[in-house]
């Protein structure tokens, strides 16, 4: 892995009528990298620093996340999510991209894959699971939202803290402060129709099997949110799939391990061109 800081730049584009921030660095094979709930594109900026010569990272808020202040959300699903992916590879004309992300971008490069599997050259999929919620998931979403609406992401930011990180993490590196800047950076709004795109997003379990291109799979070894058991079960249904589990490392593994995550990026990539 090289230690080559690579100048990164913050742009805004025009996606489906909203101003979309977007971090783009690096030149070469386009990667896109979708962020966790309740981050922003922020939590991508180690990897965004070190990108492997030949590859370009872009990684945008999705919407309602990020510094951009747009007007109030109604709930939204995982569809608009991914429509906005196809409005950004479009804005770069770009036919084709190596899309993932970690957590709920997860969740949104499933629904890319289903709605426009052309337009992608593989998958990177980290610390999620295909699953639908449960019921009792679904009940614990709607007291997160009614969390958000009344105490704030502050508030968010405390209940959320001790479960994305893993214990090694909340015991020996100060990551917790960083995390906590990047939740309080977004708007309630977006966070809350986040909420409601995954309390309703499809399962994406039978899919899996559908899945024909090179696809990573990496979990943090103590990710209590999305347990290895989830990336293992994926890595059994997608024939193409390579797994690396990230030791000491919890939910976040790309802020946890940046540069462990990141050799293990470019290790894939590297080996599916």
């Amino acid at each position: 892995m090289h230690d080559i800081i690579v100048p990164m730049e913050e742009r805004t584009f025009d996606l489906n009528g909203r101003s979309t921030r977007v971090l783009d660095a690096g030149a070469g094979w386009p990667v896109v990298l979708l962020h966790a709930f309740p981050l922003n594109a922020d939590m991508w900026r180690d990897q965004l620093e070190r990108v492997p010569r030949g590859w370009r990272y872009l990684a945008p808020d999705l919407r309602g996340f990020g510094p951009s202040r747009s007007e109030t959300l109604g709930p939204l699903t995982m569809t608009d999510y991914a429509a906005d992916v196809s409005a950004l590879l479009d804005a770069l004309e770009l036919e084709r991209a190596w899309v993932g992300g970690l957590s709920m971008g997860g969740y949104v490069s499933f629904e890319v894959f289903r709605r426009m599997p052309e337009r992608l050259y593989g998958l990177l999929l980290a610390d999620t699971r295909p699953q639908a919620d449960t019921p009792e998931g679904r009940q614990s979403r709607r007291a997160t939202s009614e969390l958000v609406l009344t105490k704030g992401l502050g508030a968010l930011a405390d209940q959320m803290l001790p479960k994305l990180l893993g214990a090694t993490t909340r015991r020996e590196r100060n990551v917790a402060p960083a995390v906590r800047r990047i939740i309080e950076a977004n708007t309630v709004s977006g966070v809350d129709a986040a909420i409601h795109a995954m309390m309703t997003r499809p399962d994406s379990s039978a899919d899996l099997a559908r899945v024909a291109f090179p696809t990573l799979i990496i979990v943090g070894g103590e990710d209590e949110l999305t347990p290895p058991a989830e990336s293992e079960f994926m890595h059994r249904e997608i024939r193409r799939s390579q797994l690396v589990s990230l030791p000491g490392a919890g939910h976040l593994s790309n802020l946890e391990v940046p540069a462990l995550f990141s050799a293990a990026v470019e290790n894939f990539l590297a080996a599916s061109i």
